[in-house]
């Protein structure tokens, strides 16, 4: 029973907390680097740096003294009312960061409310150009980009969808890129191509005049398990977008903030989005952060048109983007996307040596340290182990058992898959790495037999 079902915490006093179901877990005190404990004293890793958001580790100490000195200063200055430094700086050192053409930053509290925003920067640019026939969004099935309703009308899981359907209007899907279960004869590049043409062929059945962007994530996150496809998918739907006059759109909440080697995935590929959303990493976890970039020219024209008509009370305030700048500063000074790069390399590797001892592991993908695996019973076509096993709690809870976090997720009801992600903190070590794979192989084989079992039966 989990603990919000329960009723029970540390102190064993009836909880007045509710949240959605999940297994009964322990309650946490701390944590130190890649590592947590619990009020037992027991340790864990976190392999996943909890949803892919503790990018730079637990109970840094440049954080906490940047939370602290802000907090002695003011913590909060709504932005109708006043500009802030903290907030001003970060922009600027954003800006620095990201490709060329995404210099101006929005701030708000997390990944949804940063896709909300970037969906409407895209309708008042439409607006403010004369467009004002586009607003539909093309997203992509399998995906995920938050679970308030506008985020949840872009996510491609009907399950999560389903019940608020009749609230909001779901936009429409295209097939996620799933090039390595592509038919027999077709190359990798050809696969590409065929599922970056389906942006064009939606946007025509749509009504070109009619569609305002494509959303999607450059390397996936929950939803796909890290999937990423052959570099000349970006590129041709780059292509597409421009021709048609639609915006490009680039989730980044998981894959941005150093994750996968870049500032932002999107460099991987030499493609620049229209626009790009950031949260998790952006401030690691210490407080809630998000963040859309664009290009001053959307901007100003926005602004001439009256402004962007949109914000929050939390926008821009100046101790969350404190400590978003310490975070960044500790990227840039201890070369955390290099080691993103160099660890995630390695990692990858030992990951891929699974994959002779594990016929059950489909493939292994992802960039830097936003690695992911999926189980299937047919390595060749990606058919999935049958939804009966929930295979995506067994193997994450044999994980647990065992003092690893992984992140887990199963796909479309069972139809894509069991997907996990391995995705720890951009400070790993080499020796970190080995802990991981040790642990995780012997959680594999623990989950083995169950899953030739269920292969066995067809």
């Amino acid at each position: 029973m989990s603990l919000a079902a329960s009723g029970r915490h540390g102190s064993n006093r009836p909880s007045s907390m509710f949240f959605w179901p999940t297994p009964d877990r322990p309650v946490i005190e701390r944590g130190e680097g890649i590592y947590v404990w619990d009020q037992s004293g027991r340790r864990y890793i976190d392999a996943c740096a909890g949803p892919q958001t503790a990018n730079i580790g637990h109970g840094n100490m440049r954080v906490r003294e940047a939370m602290a000195e802000q907090a002695a200063k003011i913590s909060f200055a709504f932005r109708s009312h006043f500009m802030n430094e903290p907030a001003e700086e970060l922009a600027h050192e954003l800006a620095a960061v990201a490709p060329d053409g995404l210099d101006m930053a929005f701030f708000c509290s997390g990944g949804s409310e940063a896709v909300e925003a970037a969906v409407k920067l895209a309708r008042q640019h439409a607006l403010a150009t004369g467009d004002g026939t586009r607003y539909k969004i093309v997203s992509r099935m399998p995906s995920y980009h938050g679970a308030t309703l506008g985020a949840l009308a872009l996510t491609g899981d009907p399950q999560m969808a389903g019940p608020f359907a009749p609230m909001m209007p779901i936009m429409p899907k295209i097939p996620t890129p799933y090039c390595a279960y592509r038919p027999a004869g077709q190359s990798l590049e050809e696969s590409a191509i065929a599922y970056a043409d389906e942006l064009e062929a939606e946007i025509t059945a749509q009504g070109p005049d009619t569609v305002l962007a494509f959303i999607m994530e450059p390397v996936g996150g929950a939803s796909t398990g890290a999937l990423t496809a052959p570099d000349i998918y970006y590129t041709r739907v780059r292509e597409i977008c421009d021709r048609h006059g639609v915006l490009l759109i680039f989730d980044e909440v998981m894959s941005g903030a150093g994750r996968t080697g870049r500032y932002l995935a999107a460099e991987h590929f030499g493609v620049t989005p229209d626009i790009a959303v950031l949260a998790k990493g952006l401030a690691a976890g210490y407080v809630p952060l998000g963040a859309i970039l664009a290009s001053r020219r959307m901007v100003e024209t926005i602004q001439a048109a009256g402004g962007f008509a949109h914000g929050h009370t939390y926008s821009a305030g100046p101790l969350a983007c404190a400590i978003g700048r310490a975070v960044l500063a500790e990227h840039l000074d201890n070369d955390l996307m290099g080691n993103a790069a160099r660890m995630g390399a390695i990692l990858k590797s030992r990951l891929e040596g699974l994959l002779d001892e594990f016929e059950f592991i489909g493939e292994v993908r992802g960039k830097g340290l936003l690695l992911g695996f999926d189980v299937i019973a047919d390595r060749a076509t990606g058919r999935p182990l049958p939804p009966d096993l929930d295979a995506y709690l067994r193997l994450a809870q044999e994980a647990y058992d065992r003092g690893l976090v992984i992140y887990s997720r199963r796909v479309l009801n069972g139809r894509r898959g069991d997907n996990f992600l391995i995705s720890p903190p951009l400070i790993v070590t080499e020796a970190q790495i080995d802990e991981i794979m040790d642990l995780l192989t012997e959680s594999l084989r623990a989950f083995a037999p169950e899953a030739r079992a269920a292969i066995a039966q067809g």
